[in-house]
């Protein structure tokens, strides 16, 4: 297998291991630096340029993109999918993961359990978004922010306002996120390659920092997960789209707390820590999946004219409850059923004998006319249409000098 690590930092560890357990298993390998990369869509296939030639083929691509270049890393992990090079972490799901205000939008619809968070703009809205989070003290993040930089800890709600409104003008997004105090300044860290957990660590603030990141002088110590912290971290990086990827988790009352998924995770930390080989099953992953390159349903599927993806609910009161999937009509109107999902769980490709129940929601491809008229129409207010009045456009009243 040819493999290229995208990487501008070839002598950094994650990147040395990754090249180390690639050549250890008899793979070709090569670091290329993703800013010499040049898109070539000039040409009648997708193609790439590197250091000014064309780029020769590759199985399968590591990006490790950095936060400073994530628009044009991103840029050039989507060409290489447009030439079908397989890629565990996909563009959209990097970008999803490096956007700290849409990574907490996604997962809070797949009802991934997170600190309280707000995000506002005004002034006026601040303190109402620290009170509905919990109050005082309040944890302060920027939406850029990496490894601990741009986090802050409110004590008091005069002070985070201060803080916020510093911030804003200074043209940075803030997110206001509940202070989970039972965490203790520990965190765990768990690195999950596919649809499984292979290390996991836990990692403790120095002294009076509340900050775990081990670049802030935090300690680490290996950490055996329980089914729900594993099934939570695999969850989260699945909703997001990565099949590589660091999950922060919070240890708060209520069970595993989500505050980041990370798309290019350090192996440093959780290799010393665990003393596992991360980059070797990151590796082996990727070989077993290459012959399965990851595709944009969506995108593929929506080709054919007429035809879509679409997201049905069953609601309540529809004549589909307590209906078997093969009963349901949907067949007979060229409509396939493709994942089904129930509450936080989700039955891929369902059989016929599956019975629907309300609040089901199905992932369909099909004639997207008979979809549409499957939609309940949403009642619609009849506007009131006002009279003119006499004098439409008001006149002008200059201000007194």
């Amino acid at each position: 297998m040819k493999i290229a690590i995208l990487s501008r930092a070839p002598r950094a560890y994650s990147t040395q291991r990754l090249r180390a357990a690639a050549l250890d298993r008899g793979h070709d390998v090569k670091v290329l630096n993703t800013l010499r990369f040049a898109i070539d869509l000039s040409s009648d296939v997708p193609d790439l340029q590197f250091r000014g030639r064309r780029l020769s083929e590759y199985d399968a691509i590591i990006p490790r993109i950095g936060n400073s270049i994530t628009y044009y890393g991103t840029a050039v992990v989507r060409q290489f999918e447009q030439m079908d090079v397989y890629t565990p972490n996909t563009a959209n799901g990097i970008a999803n993961s490096r956007d700290k205000l849409r990574a907490n939008q996604i997962l809070s619809r797949h009802g991934i359990a997170m600190p309280a968070t707000a995000f506002v703009r005004n002034r006026a809205d601040v303190v109402p978004a620290i009170e509905r989070v919990g109050g005082a003290p309040v944890v302060l993040k920027l939406l850029e922010g990496t490894q601990g930089i741009g986090v802050i800890l409110a004590p008091e709600i005069k002070v985070a306002e201060a803080i916020v409104e510093t911030l804003q003008s200074a043209r940075q997004n803030v997110l206001i996120q509940r202070f989970i105090k039972e965490s203790r300044g520990r965190d765990i860290r768990a690195l999950v390659v596919g649809d499984r957990v292979v290390a996991a660590m836990r990692r403790s603030a120095k002294g009076d920092e509340f900050r775990s990141n081990v670049h802030r002088g935090g300690s680490v110590e290996p950490v055996a997960l329980t089914e729900e912290y594993e099934r939570t971290a695999v969850r989260a990086a699945q909703i997001m789209g990565l099949k590589v990827a660091g999950v922060d988790m919070l240890e708060s009352d209520e069970g595993p707390l989500v505050m980041e998924v990370n798309s290019s995770p350090g192996l440093q930390g959780i290799e010393e820590a665990t003393k596992l080989d991360v980059a070797g099953a990151i590796v082996d992953y990727i070989a077993n999946q290459v012959a399965f390159p990851q595709i944009d349903v969506r995108e593929r599927l929506s080709v054919s004219t007429g035809y879509g993806v679409a997201e049905l609910v069953v609601h309540g009161d529809a004549e589909l409850v307590g209906t078997k999937l093969s009963e349901s009509g949907l067949p007979e109107r060229d409509i396939t059923v493709l994942t089904l999902h129930r509450g936080a769980g989700v039955i891929p490709n369902p059989k016929g004998s599956v019975v629907l129940e309300a609040e089901d929601r199905l992932l369909c491809w099909g004639k997207l006319e008979e979809m549409r008229s499957m939609i309940p129409e949403r009642p619609k207010r009849r506007p009131r249409i006002k009279k003119l009045p006499k004098n439409p456009i008001p006149e002008r009243v200059d201000p007194e000098d």
